[in-house]
């Protein structure tokens, strides 16, 4: 685990021109220290921010100078106090200077670790650079920028400059801020270096990779094209879909005194032979996977499963080459990989550019088949594009995406607007309004998209990391609003809507709207409506006079002569949340109840109808969790009543737990869905 900490210094302009965006650095580099929080938390990170009044750092008191540089944070392991930190940045009087700042980080790294974890040692400046450096007193400014260059190589540490322009820089020296661009491209002359342009608050979100993802190989092999001409090759993914982190259930039971205990929750399931008075355990080497069959159930055993699974052999290998404009677009699946030739093996890296160059040059792909690893179940079919480039310290590459079997296409028909009548046919005026409409929702109307994806985040991932760094500082916090950063993401660009109010006037004025009429009714309207037909006596005049004239009637507690009706009244209520709350809990009560106070079963056939009625209801609001514990207790407590009609009650309407594909919130497959009713005890605590 310490092998792999990275340490980090955070070099932050507070210069009186920064102070329009020290709010988003503020944002990212709090968001920075909450993702090491999750996945880094022995990571160590020091803060250093320059263009302050005070001068308070190392090199100030010991050789002078270095002045208007402080160090906020010294460099430690990653902890809630550096969010704090982070989020309160001082507001400088000054202009800094970035060179002198990165000096200071370079000696408070060296200071900690002198020649200790090369690699995993890294400096990152957030400026605008507008600003001169102040001249060397030996030499040029070059001269002292490639010497602070060396001196990094050899510490084997790497920078990492994001410059912020934009509308900061209107009035900037353009003389002055090409010198200072030429001087940040030495350091990527003669060390690993990233150098980054951003011009607008959304993009300085983007700008900084908060999560640090370690590159690994799905293949080293050949890749064969033919059986006699095969090159060595390494394949990595170059894109990845960033999900939510994993949240796993944490216990409160161990001691508080107790420093060692982990606070997991482990969950094991013992198996018990349904016939019979036998409660002996069933061990593992007994049992046998079953499937369902319509009403029977199908053992298959592992050596069946086998004996039938294909089995191909781990290996790359071109099945041709075709046109590049054959393959369209749309047709590619899943992540894209990037194919390099293997590290250090000369010919191989000469064999891929020569074919990479070839192929573009000739404007073709290559089709693959590929199995990465062996024992893999499925066979991968895609297509190779050559990635030709620009630097000549990386050598060329091949771009990999999947294509789709026949099966996995969907064709989908829509009827053409010539079948439809002539009056329903667009006129001219529509038509125009209708493109000038689409013309002016293109991202990238001057030829600069206004989203670029690189710098553009997630927003639904940054928005759940600050509120889960809100919660763990205050449990009881409401959801707090959207932010304005974020706001530019996912909702229209008020300018943009504001510069085409015409646009939209037009559409108004050619296009009317109306409600159809035949659109599906939702649930809630199917709660709604089932209420106003149960007097079917009624002939339809009265009932529509009755509906019209009379205040529809509030049912403001389940009832237990018709506790399903009084349930589906109070969802339809929807003028308050709370009516939905209530009714879902009274309802679960009345289930306890009816389960606890029957006579022989007498009640359970009543209270089979209000679980389906309560499924219904939980489905409807996405949330699975308290259902599936109710449906867990109600099993327990047949269990030790020893009672098997009720189960067999539930399990012949299919009551049972709310599966994943049911709602996207559960963590129930469908599998133990269906088996929920089998009997499975757990193991009794030791």
């Amino acid at each position: 685990m310490a092998r792999n900490k990275e340490k980090l210094v955070l070099l932050l302009d507070v210069g009186p021109s920064m102070h329009g965006v020290l709010s988003e650095v503020e944002k990212l580099c709090s968001m920075l220290v909450e993702k090491k929080l999750i996945f880094s938390k022995y990571d160590e990170l020091g803060v250093v921010v320059f263009g302050t009044e005070e001068s308070k750092n190392d090199l100030t008191t010991e050789v002078g100078g270095y002045q208007n540089i402080t160090v906020l944070q010294d460099i430690k392991v990653v902890d809630g106090d550096l969010v704090d930190t982070l989020q309160k940045l001082p507001r400088g009087r000054v202009d800094g200077d970035f060179l002198d700042a990165i000096v200071v980080g370079m000696d408070m790294l060296i200071k900690k670790y002198k020649d200790l974890h090369k690699g995993k040692k890294r400096l990152c400046l957030i400026t605008n650079a507008i600003h001169p450096i102040k001249d060397s007193f030996e030499g040029s400014k070059e001269d002292q920028v490639m010497t602070i260059a060396e001196q990094m190589a050899a510490q084997g540490m790497k920078i990492e400059s994001i410059v912020v322009r934009g509308r900061l820089s209107r009035d900037a020296n353009k003389g002055v801020m090409d010198e200072n661009d030429h001087l940040l491209s030495i350091f990527s002359k003669k060390t690993h270096t990233r150098i980054v342009y951003v011009d607008t608050p959304t993009s300085l979100l983007g700008a900084l990779k908060t999560r640090r993802v370690t590159p690994v190989t799905v293949f080293r092999g050949h890749l064969e094209l033919s059986p006699h001409m095969k090159i060595k090759v390494w394949v990595y993914k170059k894109t990845q879909e960033e999900k939510f982190p994993t949240l796993k259930k944490y216990s409160e039971k161990a001691p508080a005194s107790n420093k060692l205990a982990t606070h997991q929750v482990k969950v094991s399931y013992e198996y018990k032979s349904v016939d019979g008075s036998s409660t002996s355990v069933i061990p593992p080497e007994q049992r046998i996977k079953g499937y369902r069959y319509g009403p029977q159930v199908v053992p298959i055993s592992t050596a069946e499963w086998d004996a039938v699974k294909f089995k191909p052999e781990k290996g790359i290998k071109v099945l041709g080459f075709t046109d590049a404009s054959k393959i369209k677009r749309h047709c590619y699946m899943k992540d894209v990989y990037l194919f390099i030739a293997e590290p250090g093996n000369t010919r191989a890296t000469l064999a891929v550019s020569a074919i990479a160059r070839a192929m573009k040059e000739m404007n073709a792909v290559a089709i693959l088949r590929c199995v990465w690893r062996q024992g893999q179940q499925n066979v991968v079919v895609g297509v190779l594009t050559p990635n030709i480039s620009q630097n000549y310290k990386i050598p060329d590459s091949f771009y990999f995406n999947v294509l789709p079997f026949a099966e996995d296409v969907r064709e989908y028909q829509f009827p053409s607007f010539n079948s439809f009548p002539a009056s329903w046919q667009p006129n001219d005026q529509q038509q125009k309004a209708a493109d000038e409409l689409v013309q002016m929702l293109d991202l990238a109307p001057s030829g600069k998209e206004a989203l670029l994806p690189e710098f553009t985040p997630n927003p639904v991932l940054e928005r759940f990391y600050r509120h889960l760094e809100l919660k763990a500082k205050q449990p009881d916090a409401a959801v707090p609003p959207l932010d304005e950063t974020l706001k530019n993401i996912v909702e229209p660009d008020p300018e943009l809507v504001a510069e085409n109010k015409s646009v939209f006037d037009a559409l108004h004025r050619h296009f009317e709207l109306r409600q159809n009429p035949k659109l599906k009714k939702s649930s809630r309207q199917w709660y709604q409506e089932k209420q106003s037909g149960s007097n079917a006596h009624v002939s339809s005049g009265q009932a529509v006079n009755s509906i019209e004239n009379q205040p529809p009637v509030k049912i403001e507690k389940i009832g237990d002569l018709t506790p399903v009706q009084d349930f589906e009244a109070m969802m339809s209520q929807r003028d308050n949340p709370e009516w939905v709350e209530k009714a879902i809990k009274e309802l679960r009560e009345k289930i306890l109840a009816l389960l606890i106070h029957s006579d022989e079963g007498d009640k359970y056939q009543k209270a089979v109808e209000c679980v389906a009625a309560l499924r219904k209801g939980y489905i409807l609001e996405q949330e699975p969790g308290p259902y599936n514990d109710l449906m867990h207790h109600i099993r327990q407590y047949c269990e030790e009543k020893g009672i098997k009609s009720l189960p067999q009650l539930l399990a012949s309407r299919d009551l049972t737990l709310i599966s994943k594909s049911e709602a996207e919130d559960s963590d129930v497959t469908a599998e133990e869905a269906r088996s929920f009713f089998v009997k499975m005890e757990p193991k009794p605590d030791v």
